[in-house]
């Protein structure tokens, strides 16, 4: 039986036994290090009772992948936005809470243990560098439906909307990057900021993006 760091393992399923076990062995010693019979001897089964809830580590990884995320997101701030109650919030108010969610679930304790195996590995683990990808292509995604909601709100201006929203997106997803290295080399001990999910130097690209893009009022009139 896996041995839980704060979580109670009575409540568990058997896959998310071995999702967790499996998410320790990475964080100890990375994802191509570890092996099914590892993962087994962890979840105390045979390795070939291991197979039966998964066809290989690849799977196993992907589903973690699923799993984290959903439950991060569900233990805080809902990341999509009800784009019918802009109106009465600023442009940088708006990118804020967004990014803000989103930092919720990055910086989820279990999340982000396995975000840092990811990006470690990314570059030459393909399974590692499509869930990376695909992470940043459901922030892309979002992004683009948030700015076109602030142009349908009069928020910012209409200019190459696309552009602007992979320019927003793609430097919010280095700055979490620059962050995870930090985290890794040991210069930091969490992801967030003076009590805020949400890294200093992210906040102050939202400020200034927000001057860029946004409508102000002799805009507005024009």
């Amino acid at each position: 039986m896996i041995v839980s760091k704060g979580r109670d393992v009575g409540k568990m399923s058997r896959k998310e036994e071995i999702l967790y076990a499996t998410l320790e062995l990475a964080a100890e010693n990375g994802i191509k290090a570890v092996s099914m019979s590892q993962i087994a001897d962890k979840v105390g089964m045979k390795a070939p009772s291991l197979y039966n809830h998964f066809k290989s580590k690849d799977e196993i990884i992907r589903e973690m992948y699923g799993f984290l995320r959903n439950r991060a997101q569900a233990g805080g701030t809902p990341v999509a936005m009800d784009f019918s109650k802009l109106s009465d919030k600023s442009v940088e108010e708006i990118l804020l809470a967004s990014v803000s969610a989103y930092m919720g679930i990055v910086s989820d304790k279990y999340m982000l243990q396995f975000f840092k195996v990811l990006y470690s590995e990314r570059s030459t683990n393909p399974i590692a560098a499509q869930i990376v990808l695909e992470e940043t292509e459901r922030m892309l995604q979002a992004s683009r439906n948030m700015f076109y909601a602030l142009v349908v709100h009069g928020k910012v201006k209409n200019d190459d909307i696309d552009t602007a929203a992979m320019t927003y997106s793609l430097t919010i997803h280095s700055l979490i990057d620059y962050r995870m290295d930090m985290l890794t080399a040991g210069k930091i001990q969490e992801f967030g900021e003076e009590g805020s999910p949400v890294p200093k130097n992210i906040i102050d690209f939202i400020r200034w993006f927000s001057h860029q893009i946004g409508v102000n009022d002799e805009q507005k009139t024009d």
